[in-house]
């Protein structure tokens, strides 16, 4: 999740100082959260749910897949993604602190398999090399983020891959797109969208 949102949007209840790690090789490690404006981290019932559906979807595979985590903040769903086996999980966020977090989390687990970008989740997107099984969208609330990246994601995918969208309301599958799950955990509401098949 990203440090972007201005104070005045933040939650009345502060984040937790960590959360962890739910499934997977590192089960249970600890994420420190830090005490940056708008950090949000998804909660651990809405992980635990989001990956019950991936791995329902992907039968249990989780080898051959490739995900970006594109507002990483504490790194929670891109490090749940590293944990359960994915063979990339590329971890995008514009605050330095934040990468600087994700860079030490990395080294201390040894996860080979996670790459950590500073920079903007757009121009990353934009990259022509920028393909993969499942991105993950947990922009922050009210600046109309999904407006401006959801399509540019729904392009980074490989043939029937998924984005996964935290957002303040239901959202409505766009066109080319399924919308596989969808539930709701507080004020946060979650999805899980396919993308139809590109034409040959």
């Amino acid at each position: 999740m990203p440090s972007s949102r201005p104070p005045a949007a933040r939650s009345h209840r502060s984040a937790p100082h960590k959360v962890r790690i739910i499934g997977g090789r590192y089960k249970r490690t600890p994420l420190p959260v830090l005490d940056l404006p708008g950090l949000r981290p998804t909660p651990d019932r809405v992980r635990e749910t989001l990956f019950n559906w991936l791995n329902h979807l992907w039968g249990g595979e989780f080898a051959d897949k490739t995900v970006l985590d594109a507002f990483a903040g504490s790194g929670a769903l891109g490090f749940e993604a590293a944990s359960r086996g994915v063979a990339q999980a590329v971890l995008v966020e514009s605050d330095r602190r934040a990468t600087a977090s994700l860079e030490a989390l990395r080294a201390r687990l040894g996860a080979d398999n996670v790459s950590i970008v500073t920079g903007d989740a757009r121009a990353y997107l934009a990259r022509p090399a920028a393909h993969f099984d499942l991105v993950l969208l947990d922009p922050p609330f009210g600046q109309d983020w999904l407006d401006r990246i959801l399509a540019s994601s729904l392009q980074a995918l490989t043939d029937g891959g998924m984005v996964y969208i935290e957002a303040e309301a239901p959202i409505q599958a766009p066109p080319g797109t399924e919308l596989l799950r969808q539930d709701k955990a507080g004020a946060v509401h979650f999805h899980l969208l396919r993308a139809q098949a590109k034409a040959a």
